[in-house]
């Protein structure tokens, strides 16, 4: 069983006409010979993506997903040159071969970029990878000191200082978030109601340094190396990045992290393999990382946690919005819902206990 990351087939809805792209991918990435074998990752809900395998190049193509979709998601050029240019500063950036504008070639925007062969964890901790508690906990420290190591990076200097408005950040987001949540409501969603009062009373002051704000940093986002799986080598997943409060991306992040503490219900949620022994809480991984950063620890940590969750059931909300009208039939998504519940539950026990 290879542990690097596998392609499977296409989902029903979601193909990708090879007659039509082949021809472009030629006339754009020197040296394509033959015909692409096209198959379909299967992680990730929200941008769609391909392996393109030809004799001698392995590409990956990004397409937005089909149906509704929010106005300022999705921006396949935003991402394509995120890619190319904050490689400067941040070398585990896939490289980005193309962006095609012109929808009438697959229906929509897309971009083709390296595949990067590696380890990509999900759920569980493949056995053969035979790590011990040390050796986790020491993964776990680099997954965020590769986190930590991105905050730092000099954007200016990478030449993406226009890529977002960090003043005003943390009010964006909380009010951003509410009206796209609000946007993709369905009869059987909560209101969140309480959340967004709290969230909106407790803001913080923006950040005094701003940096680089990945959006969507997790462990099935990362690619470990198959010859030293204790390093990362590759960071996916870029079309939410901006520039902003690197704290609130901290709070994205603990929103993904299930510890093994958690509850039955939250654990059908994990992801990735955080409940492991070696795996640091989230208390922990905040602490960690404040220390990386040189920071004092984070006294409001239940408001960038909490600001996680309501985001993570927005998100799930917009894609269960799709299935919810018919426009995907990725059965997948019919119990977002579900998630959603009880995502506004575990906010509402933070809000309880919290000191804030």
């Amino acid at each position: 069983m290879s542990l690097t990351d596998q392609s499977t087939r296409i989902r029903q809805g979601e193909e990708l006409d090879a007659a039509a792209i082949d021809p472009y991918l030629k006339a754009h990435i020197p040296g394509l010979q033959g015909e692409p074998k096209i198959s379909q990752f299967p992680g990730g809900a929200s941008n769609l993506t391909y392996l393109l395998e030809y004799p001698s190049h392995e590409l990956v193509l990004r397409r937005p997903p089909f149906g509704h979709k929010a106005k300022s998601a999705h921006d396949m050029g935003r991402e394509f040159r995120i890619l190319n240019q904050l490689n400067a500063g941040f070398p585990y950036c896939p490289k980005a071969y193309v962006h095609c504008t012109d929808e009438s070639v697959i229906g929509a925007e897309f971009y083709v970029m390296e595949r990067v062969n590696g380890i990509i964890l999900r759920a569980d901790l493949p056995p053969e990878l035979k790590l011990d508690e040390q050796q986790t906990n020491q993964l776990c420290k680099n997954f965020v000191d590769r986190m930590v190591e991105l905050h730092n990076v000099d954007y200016v200097a990478c030449g993406l200082a226009d890529l977002g408005k960090p003043e005003g950040y943390v009010q964006r987001q909380i009010t951003g978030w509410t009206d796209r949540y609000e946007r993709a409501l369905t009869p059987d969603a909560p209101s969140w109601e309480p959340v967004k009062a709290w969230l909106r009373e407790k803001m913080p002051a923006d950040h005094h340094k701003p940096g680089i704000v990945h959006n969507d940093y997790r462990f099935d986002n990362v690619i470990l190396d198959p010859k030293d799986p204790m390093r990362i080598i590759g960071v996916l997943d870029w079309e939410l990045t901006t520039i902003g409060d690197p704290l609130m991306d901290l709070g994205n992040t603990l929103a993904y992290w299930i510890e093994a503490k958690d509850p039955a219900p939250v654990q059908l949620m994990r992801r990735q393999p955080s409940h492991l022994p070696g795996m640091l809480t989230r208390q922990q991984f905040a602490d960690y990382y404040a220390e990386r950063a040189g920071l004092p620890q984070i006294q409001n940590l239940d408001f960038y946690y909490t600001y996680g969750l309501f985001r993570l059931a927005g998100i799930v909300q917009q894609i269960y919005y799709r299935f919810f009208h018919g426009q995907t039939q990725d059965k997948r998504f019919a119990q977002f819902i579900h998630m959603n519940k009880l995502l506004e539950q575990m906010s509402l026990q933070v809000i309880a206990k919290s000191s804030l």
